[in-house]
């Protein structure tokens, strides 16, 4: 017994008793609400789960369609949803009255913003200020439609002459050409592709006004988690992005059999549209020479401080809040591992 007591004092003095089993890592339930239905722009996500990345990070997601990138934030805020991809203008505006409910961005996407006025070629819409006593399409939780106050103070346009017809988002496209509205307010790279789905030539045949080219600045979406989330389950909040920056390289390195992947979970989608959408997206709004400098999924201090000065001038906001009120960098993966050249 004195030998046996012995020899436990020395493990003791030495550390060498055996520790309990380290307790697993409990797999985090996140609920992810897209921006609107089934595209390509949504294969990075669908690619992530299908090939087990966000298992691989203790997560169990599951994916929603959405109603608009604005709704997004919205379905954050209310608890239903813990995460999901809208648009940070709309963080911005809530921030400036509830930032304690506002979900943060984690992961931008979109670097430059989608946002444009479409009509007919032949439309008397030939410039932004022609949209006065003019009918524009929209569903209302898009994120085009909330900003373009912000457009039209910036370019003197009377926005109480302008009428808004509220539609679904697959009519926005049909409707335009069926003449029941003037003027539709888009994502450029969701009816670019719709209107060549619709055999319509989205250069030649329609007239673009995109937001950016007018004196706006902006960023778009990107993905965006709950504070709460973000608060208690930090690694999980890393799992998530890490998961998604992966297979947003492997998706653009491996188009085909992502969207591939994609037409598992959404039958009905046109794999050569859906091809197109998600290079056209990533040529036109996900890679520029900002991300050259910085990598997917940042953004530049500054010209998010412009942002916000812009939306806080258009509307009138209670307060302006900081860029690290409405983007948290502090989940992204090192620069390094979010260097993207497009091979298309």
């Amino acid at each position: 017994m004195k030998r046996a007591l012995t020899a436990l004092a020395v493990s003791l003095a030495l550390g060498v008793v055996a520790a309990p089993p380290a307790v697993a890592q409990e797999t985090t339930k996140i609920k992810f609400t897209l921006d609107w239905k089934i595209q390509g722009v949504h294969a990075w996500f669908y690619w992530a789960l299908d090939k087990g990345y966000f298992k691989n990070e203790k997560l169990d997601v599951t994916i929603d369609q959405g109603e608009g990138s604005a709704a997004s934030v919205t379905r954050v805020m209310t608890g239903a949803y813990q995460a999901g991809f809208g648009d940070i203008n709309a963080i911005v505006q809530n921030a400036a009255v509830r930032p304690e409910q506002t979900p943060v961005m984690v992961y931008m996407f979109y670097n430059r913003a989608p946002f444009a006025l479409i009509a007919k070629a032949d439309s008397p819409i030939k410039s932004l200020k022609d949209v006065e006593g003019k009918k524009l399409g929209s569903p209302a939780g898009a994120a085009a439609l909330k900003v373009f106050t912000a457009l039209a103070k910036k370019n003197g346009i009377d926005d109480g002459k302008v009428t808004w017809i509220n539609m679904a988002p697959n009519l926005q496209e049909q409707m335009l050409l069926r003449g029941q509205v003037d003027a539709s307010a888009v994502f450029s790279a969701t009816s670019y592709m719709n209107l060549v789905a619709m055999k319509v030539d989205p250069d030649r045949d329609i007239r673009w006004i995109y937001y950016n080219d007018h004196g706006l600045d902006l960023y778009s979406n990107g993905v965006l988690v709950s504070r709460q989330l973000a608060k208690d389950k930090p690694q999980a909040v890393t799992g998530l992005v890490r998961a998604i920056n992966r297979a947003v390289k492997e998706c653009v390195a491996q188009t085909d059999a992502c969207i591939d992947n994609l037409a598992k979970n959404e039958p009905l989608i046109d794999k050569d549209i859906e091809k197109r959408r998600l290079q056209y997206t990533v040529k036109s709004l996900m890679v520029t020479p900002e991300t050259d400098n910085i990598g997917l999924g940042d953004v530049d201090d500054a010209r998010m401080t412009r942002a916000i000065a812009q939306l806080d001038e258009s509307y009138g906001l209670p307060r302006s809040p900081a860029p690290s009120e409405v983007f948290n960098r502090s989940f992204l993966p090192p620069k390094a591992e979010r260097m993207l050249k497009t091979p298309f």
